[in-house]
């Protein structure tokens, strides 16, 4: 399979291709990117098809920004509709055992509407290749993944991933529920990171509930919404007006301040969340400063992204970062994603594992 097959948000295919080809050529990866925009999705063509399999266990799937998904697959076209299955099954030969089956589309209009096909397909299909030794009768959660993507009704790429190095949600994307009494739509944008970066099994130990919070641009109280809900007690900093449903709770305190001048009386903040329209460079340089004066446990915040030069923009960003905490000795673990979720911003999370004494005391 010379194919490594990449879903993204559409419209920022352009920053798919270029952050697959960036990593390629840092494991020596010889290829090239086929891209439309629009589509939903791209591929790396790999000259050596066995290199499609070790980009997928090299490069680290968390440590993509603009992709959703991958696998290694192989394009199958002009199926027979009236026997799709057959095709299938011949190229899943020399596949291993799968132990799950995810039958998809890329997340367009056009993609939508094959959606209902690919439900009624996905049992005969599953029933098929449990016969055929490639897929197991029960969910594997530590075997590769089998993906087939449709993009028409003949049309699909057909591959694997591995469980240990993917999303572990059907399309890369969380389905969350809008929660009726939250002040704004931006309140998914962090929900969905506190799903894809601490993840439901963790919450439990990393978001407790009496824990401390800051919210910086915190108005209407989109993101304090997750916070509170949560159980943490929080400090909302924004010139604007708070949602009064979340000033009754009794767990936020509003301070009329700018977001970029605050800081707290105490080094005690165990999440500090930031949604502010601004520069990514300035937020980015915030939100070193608030680490490497030992301020916060754990962020999670957004990066506005200009309308060109979105992949370049984001990885400066990121490298200023992880350049001052090296410089600083700072301990963390960061990642960052162009979530479901998101627009024209990329999410940001960094959990800070070590901070020497001597920068703040």
């Amino acid at each position: 399979m010379s194919s490594v097959v990449i879903y993204c948000r559409s419209g920022f295919e352009s920053d798919a291709a270029a952050e697959i080809t960036h990593h390629a050529a840092l494991h020596h990866v010889a290829g090239y990117v086929k891209a439309k925009p629009n589509t939903g999705y791209v591929t790396f063509e790999c000259f050596d098809p066995a290199q499609s399999e070790l980009l997928l266990k090299q490069v680290d799937f968390s440590s993509l920004v603009f992709a959703r998904q991958w696998f290694a697959g192989v394009l199958l076209s002009k199926m027979p509709v009236e026997d799709r299955v057959s095709e299938i099954k011949q190229v899943v030969g020399d596949f291993p055992l799968c132990g799950d089956l995810r039958v998809e589309t890329p997340d367009t209009n056009e993609g939508k509407e094959l959606s209902k096909f690919c439900k009624k397909f996905s049992t005969p299909l599953a029933k098929a290749l449990e016969k055929q030794n490639k897929l197991t009768r029960d969910h594997k959660a530590h075997k590769p993944v089998l993906h087939v993507l449709f993009l028409a009704n003949d049309t699909a790429y057909v591959g694997y991933s591995f469980s240990h190095n993917n999303s572990p949600f059907f399309m890369g994307i969380p389905r969350l529920k809008m929660p009726a009494d939250a002040p704004s739509r931006s309140t998914l944008k962090l929900d969905e990171a506190f799903n894809v970066f601490v993840g439901k099994e963790n919450e439990p130990e990393r978001v407790r509930s009496g824990m401390r919070g800051v919210d910086l641009g915190a108005c209407p109280g989109g993101w304090t919404y997750q916070l509170v809900r949560r159980g943490l007690f929080v400090a909302a900093i924004d010139n604007g007006p708070m949602n009064d449903d979340l000033m009754e709770t009794g767990q936020v305190k509003h301070f009329r301040e700018d977001g970029f001048k605050y800081r707290p009386e105490k080094r005690n903040i165990d999440w500090l969340v930031c949604d502010m329209v601004e520069k990514p460079t300035r937020v980015s340089e915030l939100m070193v400063d608030w680490i490497v004066n030992g301020f916060v446990r754990e962020l999670i915040f957004n990066l506005k992204l200009p309308m060109k030069k979105r992949f370049d923009t984001v990885y400066e960003c990121l490298t200023l970062i992880r350049d001052e905490l090296k410089k600083y000795g700072v301990g963390y673990e960061l990642q960052a994603k162009h979530l479901y979720h998101d627009r024209e911003e990329v999410t940001v999370h960094i959990q800070v594992l070590k901070v020497p004494q001597n920068l703040y005391s």
